[in-house]
């Protein structure tokens, strides 16, 4: 416990450098197809940016709880490549969905309209309203991230996005000031009340390394992932249409938790600050809904903790049985799983090499996060394909991945 009690603290910030990643994907490849891309639309370019997404190995809702999250970035990036326009237009063409649309870039967004752009265009005008004057811009987006599937595609395009249009307004902002304003971005102008872990990871992930996040200090720590233990993400492939709005009902549920202890426990600013032990002696005060929400909080916070430590230890059986155990609350207390999700636990749980698995992301859909023994993937990768079409007559995306770096500048790829 004296770990996790150090852990609890503001602590050391971890370190910073950045060192090489080991990608699934071909840097050069996709900074490539989007360069050409852009040539042949509108010229020559200020530079060409990445932003990667993430998978959450645990702490699951507790980032807008002030908790505590342990993601990693991961080696699927969105591209951007920008370049200065002589008027006052906000260009952009997506190779993904072969569109092109274009705004004003001093005329204010509408607020969420379900469109890609929403992302693009709500990072450039809270990048005005921080007081950076933006000129005009072209702007050619590529994205390795799936969508939907729980990665955090969002985060990635918005930070890409924000590190283009600095550059092209010659401004700079900190990584930590350019997560803020993207995730209000996505607050104001895509209408998701997401937490900081996404953006924030998607700046500051680390190679080879998972990120402890105080989500409330935003001091971090650094865990190594041992080398012989591979991250692998299967995509149910489902996405169900209630995820959006039963996001933002589960916040409404903790803050309604948060301001009944407040009536009792002053101290409590939100429920990061309560122990399990103190949310059971005050269960009869709160709606039973209410209280449920919050036990997958305050439990979630401390199987982070203790997960973050057993990880140091380099004890993988320890941190996946306590992936399991945040599965059964997402379940069970937080109601954000579904047939597809549980199937694919169930499936991963039984094959060999398995050490833990658990659904990751907002939940209804996407993706599991599995830690696989290295010499075990192939043959889990066969099984769970198999059996989950098997169940479902859906073939699942599987992707064996590499914690990578969070964003950057790509060189322009040899011609």
């Amino acid at each position: 416990m004296d770990s996790i009690a150090k852990l609890r603290g503001t602590g050391p910030r971890g370190y910073h450098a950045m060192p090489e990643s080991d990608i699934s994907i071909s840097s050069s490849y996709s900074a490539g197809l989007v360069a050409d891309a852009y040539r042949k639309q509108f010229g020559e370019f200020s530079g060409i940016f990445r932003a990667p997404g993430r998978v959450n190995l645990i702490g699951e809702h507790t980032d807008y709880n002030d908790g505590f999250v342990m993601p990693c970035a991961l080696g699927l990036y969105t591209y951007v490549v920008a370049g200065r326009r002589n008027d006052q237009l906000l260009k952009l063409h997506s190779l993904d969905f072969g569109e092109t649309i274009e705004f004003p870039m001093a005329e204010p967004p509408e607020g969420p309209t379900g469109h890609w752009s929403d992302y693009v265009r709500g990072v450039a005008a809270t990048l005005r309203m921080q007081g950076i004057t933006l000129p005009g811009a072209n702007l050619v987006i590529k994205g390795e991230v799936p969508i939907g599937a729980g990665l955090s595609s969002s985060a990635a395009i918005e930070v890409a996005t924000a590190f283009a249009l600095l550059r092209v307004a010659r401004a700079t902002l900190s990584r930590r000031q350019i997560a803020f304003v993207c995730q209000r971005a996505e607050h104001e102008f895509a209408g998701t009340q997401c937490g900081i872990m996404d953006q924030f990871i998607s700046c500051f992930g680390q190679a080879r390394h998972a990120l402890l996040l105080d989500c409330r200090s935003l001091d971090y720590k650094t865990v190594e992932i041992p080398t012989d233990v591979s991250i692998v993400v299967c995509n149910t492939m489902v996405r169900h249409e209630l995820a959006g709005g039963e996001y933002n009902l589960r916040r409404a549920d903790c803050e309604a938790g948060a301001r009944l202890l407040q009536q009792t426990l002053p101290n409590v600013r939100a429920l990061r600050d309560i122990s399990p032990e103190q949310l059971q002696g005050l269960r009869d005060r709160m709606p039973t809904q209410v209280y449920r929400r919050c036990r997958h909080v305050v439990t979630e916070d401390e199987r982070t903790l203790r997960a973050a430590d057993a990880l140091s230890r380099s004890d993988v059986a320890s941190f996946g049985q306590l992936m399991y155990e945040s599965h059964a609350s997402l379940r069970d207390d937080y109601e954000v799983s579904c047939r597809e999700l549980d199937l694919m636990v169930g499936v991963a749980r039984q094959c060999d090499g398995v050490f833990g698995v658990r659904m990751t992301g907002g939940g209804f859909g996407g993706c599991t996060v599995n830690l696989v023994d290295s010499a075990a993937v192939t043959d889990f990768r066969s099984k769970v394909s198999q059996q989950y079409q098997e169940a479902t007559g859906i073939m699942p995306d599987i992707y064996v991945c590499t914690s990578a770096d969070g964003a950057s500048e790509v060189p322009e790829p040899a011609a």
